[in-house]
């Protein structure tokens, strides 16, 4: 399977429908619809948001967000896979994707939250380079919740995504098997 990944808006149909599908996911692995601390993810507040579809088809894959939580750190919002999708790489490109963008933006530190009802996701993180923290923010004192951060290796980014993420006049990213 082929896929590309583009910078849209947050309010892009097709990154909309897969944050319903993540969401409706989530109220069934932790029974209920309250599970995220904090101020939700909106227009206003995502700095870049990323989507992925199968080139042929334009079949939506799985979509991550980053918002901005301080002048060098930002946070993981929606990062989501459809099931059909997962263990193909999808996830790992759009993390990429999302860490590069940082890099270019200058952004040095990514933290993330998840939880114990996410194992597939805290493994996910883990493999990629993510180190559990202390619970941060919002998330502090929640029982639904486990906190990641990975700091960016020092250096300029590798220009070979990130140069494919514009989402005017750019080409999008192409993963090819």
């Amino acid at each position: 399977m082929t896929w590309i990944i583009t910078q849209r808006p947050w309010t892009d149909p097709v990154g909309e429908a897969l944050r319903v599908a993540q969401k409706a996911e989530l109220d069934l692995r932790y029974g209920t619809d309250d599970h995220e601390p904090g101020t939700p993810p909106t227009a206003e507040n995502i700095d870049l948001f990323l989507v992925a579809v199968e080139e042929a088809t334009g079949q939506p894959l799985g979509c991550a967000a980053l918002r901005r939580l301080d002048p060098v750190t930002v946070e993981v919002k929606r990062m989501y896979v459809v099931p059909k999708s997962r263990g193909s790489g999808v996830a790992t490109d759009l993390l990429r994707g999302l860490e590069e963008a940082a890099q270019e933006r200058g952004w040095t530190t990514i933290r993330l939250e998840t939880g114990p009802a996410q194992p597939d996701a805290m493994r996910f993180y883990e493999r990629e380079g993510y180190r559990e923290i202390p619970l941060f923010g919002a998330y502090v004192g929640s029982d639904n919740s486990v906190c990641y951060e990975r700091v960016l290796p020092d250096g300029a980014p590798r220009p070979q995504l990130t140069a494919r993420l514009r989402s005017r006049g750019g080409r999008p990213y192409i993963h090819r098997p």
